[in-house]
């Protein structure tokens, strides 16, 4: 993942040929161990732990920052999500041929972008706060819901600081030529590592960051985006049916009532 920001292509920075054994480790051995770890750690946390499979929603306990804080995150991260597809598997010439230009896209990608980041970190930042200063909500966070936002939070910080330094501060960045053709080629099994070297800093971290968060997200409670509960749709009516068969028949007695 990277920053779904881009500028002309002259500004692009040229890669150095030639990987040494650290790119090789974290652009082309860490991803495929995050593939796998996420692949599989979704299939054994269906398996063995289906109960667990949850939100563990805390709406019971407070609502009046969670109306608030939670849709915002979400039409953020939304917005975040289909901007990285678009950004990281539609080739740039793919766009042109579509008749959008780049700068038009480069418009479009900085508005949209930008207030869906900082839709995506006001929500956060409600919703953190939310669970630190709410008694109940705050008692029911376990330390891996710690850890997730650690990440989730670090993430969208350096994706939105990698925006900011390579459009505004850098005169801008064209991940598309770089950090996007490392992305297809990863999951076309022809890795290239020396696409990543010579991109700016802040879209490794980036990067590294996002490949951390997908590591621990199938034992979090990250897991509930990859499923929707579908079979409510089918699901039969639960029927409930009284064993006194004089139910409504006769006035109800005060106090308890021996049963058989």
């Amino acid at each position: 993942m990277t920053s779904y920001l881009t500028a002309p292509a002259a500004l692009a920075a040229p890669a150095p040929a030639e990987p040494g054994g650290w790119d090789i480790l974290l652009w082309v051995v860490l991803p495929y161990v995050t593939i796998v770890v996420f692949v599989l750690g979704h299939i054994w946390r269906y398996r063995y732990d289906k109960f667990g499979w949850t939100t563990r929603s805390s709406q019971l306990y407070e609502n009046r920052l969670l109306r608030i804080g939670s849709p915002l995150f979400h039409f953020g991260i939304l917005v975040v999500l289909l901007g990285h597809v678009g950004g990281l598997l539609i080739p740039e010439s793919w766009t042109e041929a579509a008749g959008i230009s780049e700068h038009t896209y480069h418009i479009v990608a900085v508005v949209l972008g930008t207030v869906a980041g900082v839709c995506t970190l006001g929500g956060l930042a409600i919703l953190i706060y939310r669970r630190r200063t709410v008694g109940p909500v705050f008692s029911a966070t376990t330390r891996n819901d710690k850890m997730m936002y650690v990440f989730l939070t670090a993430v969208i910080v350096l994706g939105l600081s990698a925006t900011v330094v390579a459009n505004i501060v850098d005169g801008g960045y064209n991940y598309r030529e770089s950090v996007s053709p490392w992305f297809r080629s990863v999951y076309l099994l022809q890795p290239k590592p020396e696409l990543m070297m010579g991109a700016p800093v802040l879209f490794h971290l980036h990067a590294l960051s996002a490949l951390a968060l997908f590591m621990i997200w199938p034992f979090t409670r990250l897991v509930h985006m990859l499923t929707a509960p579908i079979g409510y749709l089918t699901r039969p009516y639960i029927v409930y049916r009284s064993r006194d068969e004089q139910l409504g028949s006769r006035t109800p007695r005060r106090g308890w009532e021996r049963t058989t």
